[in-house]
Order: structure tokens, then sequence, then C-alpha cells
């Protein structure tokens, strides 16, 4: 695979393509996550929630850019993808603005939430078994045989320069958001998953904010960059376990890895006790019903995972809120 590092001036130019279709999702000021952190009056502590996009996840930015910069190579073939759930909504969403046939490959015991917005864009979904899959390698054979039998192209739901670079707008919204109200930032928390999400609000938020800490999260059943930036190599998970199904991809993708290895100094992970616990935070401070995945960034707050010395504002992603209201009352009882 040759590997094509997206810049800030990628991200830039993707803007364009997300403004034709969606308004930027809210930077929202948290008054009670400030009064939890005990901040004085000086700083700020900002959530970006993507569970306002029609998608509800952040998924759709990447899946926007990449079709529009690959309209030329689809042609009349369909889209083929595998996605946990959210990038499947995301891609069929941009299937559907772009007039394009869309197959997904999901897990059989996805959200029933994702299949709902995945197929309501009009995607056609295939499934498979997600416990199994470290043994079978199903996924990916069978997004391989979409591909060869609809002679589909396939789209990486993380490792690609254009998906990081659409999801980088983002970051670049965040930017130019708080440089309106005349903010300064010194820690920008997000989830690392496969890392399409991270490497482009990094790139947007290293440009942007020079001396912000750009911190990842993730569940310590999946904690493959943790581990990556220990060993100075890109490290696989065989089996990574955790509630967070948008976080457990095995392993951080070429086309991010080069920026998270620059960009990044820390990643801290947390078991999903605390990420249920800030599921249901959000849920009592912001009404927010957010995912496991969407969560686990103000659960590192919550839990002060992060070193927040400084004197600048803090940005945590909320990623998506796509959870099945019957999961998310369990997830969140009793605590």
């Amino acid at each position: 695979m040759s590997v094509r590092v997206a810049t800030i001036d990628d991200v830039r130019q993707a803007v364009d393509v997300m403004s034709q279709h969606l308004s930027p999702p809210p930077l929202i000021r948290s008054y009670a996550l400030e009064h939890a952190l005990g901040f004085d009056e000086s700083r700020r502590v900002w959530l970006k929630d993507y569970g306002w996009t029609p998608v509800g996840s952040f998924k759709l930015f990447g899946a926007l850019n990449w079709t529009a910069q690959n309209l030329e190579r689809i042609g009349d073939r369909p889209i083929a993808a595998h996605s946990s759930g959210n990038f499947a909504s995301g891609i069929s969403f941009a299937g559907m603005r772009y007039s394009k046939r869309v197959i997904i490959v999901m897990p059989e015991s996805a959200p029933k939430i994702k299949f709902e917005r995945t197929r309501s864009f009009g995607a056609e979904i295939r499934t498979y078994n997600i416990l199994t899959d470290p043994q079978t390698g199903e996924r990916d054979r069978l997004t391989r045989e979409i591909s060869e039998q609809e002679n589909a192209l396939q789209a990486s739901p993380y490792d690609d320069a254009d998906v990081i670079s659409g999801n980088g707008v983002g970051g670049l919204q965040i930017v130019e958001e708080l440089q309106r109200h005349g903010r300064t930032l010194s820690h920008f928390i997000c989830q690392v998953s496969g890392g399409g999400l991270m490497a482009g609000h990094a790139v947007a938020i290293a440009d942007g904010f020079p001396q912000a800490r750009i911190i990842g999260v993730e569940p310590t059943g999946a904690d493959d960059f943790r581990q990556s930036l220990a060993k100075g190599e890109r490290v696989r998970i065989e089996k990574p376990d955790s509630i967070c199904d948008g976080l457990l991809s095995y392993d951080v993708g070429e086309h991010n890895w080069p920026i998270l290895r620059s960009l990044l100094t820390e990643s801290v992970a947390l078991p999903d006790l605390a990420t249920r616990e800030a599921m249901k935070w959000l849920y009592d401070q912001h009404g927010m019903r957010t995912e496991p995945s969407g969560a686990i960034a103000t659960a590192a707050l919550l839990q002060e995972k992060v070193d927040l010395s400084g004197d600048g504002d803090v940005v945590a992603v909320v990623s998506g809120r796509n959870v099945d209201e019957e999961r998310f009352r369990e997830w969140t009882r009793n605590l």
C-alpha cells in the first residue's frame, strides 16, 4: 500500500465538500465539566458533538470527502466498505447524495440504530460474526468478495488520506470557532481506533494551536495505539474487547500512523466502567445519550487521566450518539 499523508491543505480543500451537505456540528461549552475539573474563570471546556450530523457521528465527514474525491474512479460502480456501523451510515448517506450504490459489511451484533440509519439512506448490508472474525477473517473476505463480484470500489473507514482530510474539517471548525472567541487551546482529547478521526483532527489542531497537547483515548481492551506509541511501531491486537464498538479496530491505519506518531505523545486507556459513568454523566448534565465510543474522551477528563496543567481551553470530542435505548439504559443503570 502506498501511503499518502494528509496535510492541512488537504483538510482545507475538503471544507467546500462539507459545506455542500451539512452544517458544522456544535462546539458546546460545558460549564459542568469546568466545575468538575475545578477550572477558574480563565479556562473553558468544550465538547465537539458529532451526534448532530445527519448520521449521528463524525464518520459522515470522511465518507463525504472520500466519495467526492473519488467520483471519477467510482463511475457507475458500487461502493463497498466494512464498518462497525457509523461509517456504514456515513458512506450510505454519501452514496445517497452522489447517487451511488453502496454495499456494507457490518457485524451482525451492531446496534439496531446503526442498521436502521444505514438502510435509511439506501445501502445494502451483509453481516458477519465479529466474535469469530479474528480467526475466520470473514469481514475482510466478504468485503473483498463484494469488490470482486460486484466490481465495487472499496472505501476504508479510516485508512485513507481523503477520509482523514474530511474528518479534519471538524478539527478546522474547532480551531476557527475558538479563534473567533479569542480563546487559546492547551489540550485536545479525542478517541483513537483506526485513527482516522484523530489523525484528521490532529492535523488541524496542530496547525491552529501548535502548543496544544493532543491526547488519544482508548479502551483498556483495545489500546493498540497506546502500545504502538510505546513500541515506536504499529501494534496489532488480535481480539480487541470493549463496549466501545466503534473503537475495536485491530490496529491503527497505515495512513494515520505517521500523523499520530508525529503529533501525539500520549494515549490513555480506560476501563468500560469509566466510559459507562461518563455516558450517564453526559446524559445527566447535558441531555446527551451517547454511544460508549462517543463518551470515552469525556471519561478521560472525569477520571482525571490527563494532566490538564496549563492556561488554555480544553476540547473533548463526542464522536457519536448511535446507541440503542435499551443498551444505554442497561449500561447506565445503578451508577
